[in-house]
């Protein structure tokens, strides 16, 4: 395989030169199960796993590769199997808060240079998640683009290509039905030779028919959606690196049921430009825009300028973003603790002797 197709470029040739003369290989992960991974390389297909040391220096989700990621291997003696010694810095990573009540990050995709949030425009649409999904992208370093899908099953287009548009603004909106191959073609621009472009959205939106058309085979099995409520079953199970014939790459994502907020303020502030806007022009610097007076915000909401629904999911955000800044606040201050107890440990067992 050659690497430029998989995405390789100058960024990464700099961080891999000192690693190139000590022997090592370079390749890209396609595949993450759990304790191993599929990766692509000049010597092919490999299966390969993390050395223990790595393991063992991993303190974090985000230490281990994640699909996209390219890694520092050595082959082994036995044939398409080798070991990765460490990951090269990442251009870009798109991260959600994990699962359930840690406070870590979760890597869906790395190195990717454009994302396409897929929506539903059947019952599934929702201009309140593609926000959420936007603060993400923003976050990740990487180009949103907001692809609508099942444009064959909506009978008020315009009206949600309008409402779209209100709250992304300046990103590009691509229209199409992916089961009758319909406005495909606007996607192939994004996937020039080695670039790489991650598919995200909740399940059931038509993540792996597009991937499918776009591959132009069945590479993901695809199911129905339920009927009743649009939701899909979850058909993607891994997330997967696909090699395109146009040599655009593409990290296909199980559909999320929950996408938790990884961010920082600004890409809540990139996201909602309308609103930091019309912050800055009340009168007070820390107005919270309830009942304060010369409150721009409530002025735009009084006169119908700004929409009630995405001005509440606008604090609703902000909330949980700084619920998770006072988390890993704590989550600092107690590994801080945790190193003070074991250096002064330390020092007293060496006094001792």
């Amino acid at each position: 395989m050659n690497l430029d197709f998989l995405g390789w470029s100058n960024f990464f040739a700099h961080s891999f030169a000192p690693y190139r003369q000590q022997g090592f290989c370079v390749g890209r992960v396609a595949i993450e199960y759990r304790n191993t991974y599929i990766v692509y390389s000049e010597q092919g297909e490999l299966t390969v796993e993390v050395t223990g040391k790595l393991r063992h220096q991993a303190t974090k989700a985000q230490d281990f590769p994640a699909v996209g990621d390219w890694v520092i291997m050595q082959a082994r003696e036995s044939q398409g199997r080798a070991t990765i010694h460490g990951i090269l810095p990442r251009k870009s990573k798109f991260s959600r808060k994990t699962v359930g009540s840690k406070t870590e990050e979760q890597i869906v995709a790395a190195n990717i240079d454009t994302v396409f949030l897929v929506c539903g425009l059947d019952g599934d649409f929702n201009p309140r998640r593609i926000e959420r999904y936007l603060i993400l992208a923003w976050e990740s370093g990487a180009n949103p683009v907001i692809v609508l899908n099942k444009a064959d099953l909506c009978n008020y287009l315009d009206d949600c290509i309008s409402e779209v548009e209100a709250v992304a603004i300046g990103v590009p909106i691509l229209i199409l039905s992916a089961t009758t191959n319909q406005g495909l073609d606007a996607l192939k621009a994004y996937l020039q030779p080695g670039q790489t472009v991650a598919l995200l959205g909740s399940s059931g939106v038509g993540k792996s028919t597009i991937s499918n058309q776009l591959k132009g085979a069945s590479v993901q099995v695809v199911q129905p959606v339920r009927q009743g409520d649009d939701r899909g079953r979850h058909t993607t199970t891994n997330r997967e690196l696909i090699l395109l014939p146009s040599g655009g790459l593409i990290i296909d994502t199980p559909g999320m049921r929950e996408i938790q907020i990884w961010a920082g303020d600004e890409s809540l502030q990139g996201t909602f430009a309308d609103i930091e806007a019309l912050a800055a022009e009340c009168r007070f610097r820390n107005c919270q825009h309830n009942h304060e007076p010369g409150c721009a915000v409530q002025q735009a909401l009084l006169e119908g300028e700004l929409d009630y629904s995405r001005f509440l999911n606008y604090q609703k955000l902000q909330k949980e973003l700084n619920y998770l800044v006072r988390k890993q606040d704590q989550r600092s201050q107690l590994a801080q603790k945790e190193r003070s107890k074991k250096i002064h440990k330390a020092m007293r067992h060496h006094h001792k002797h």
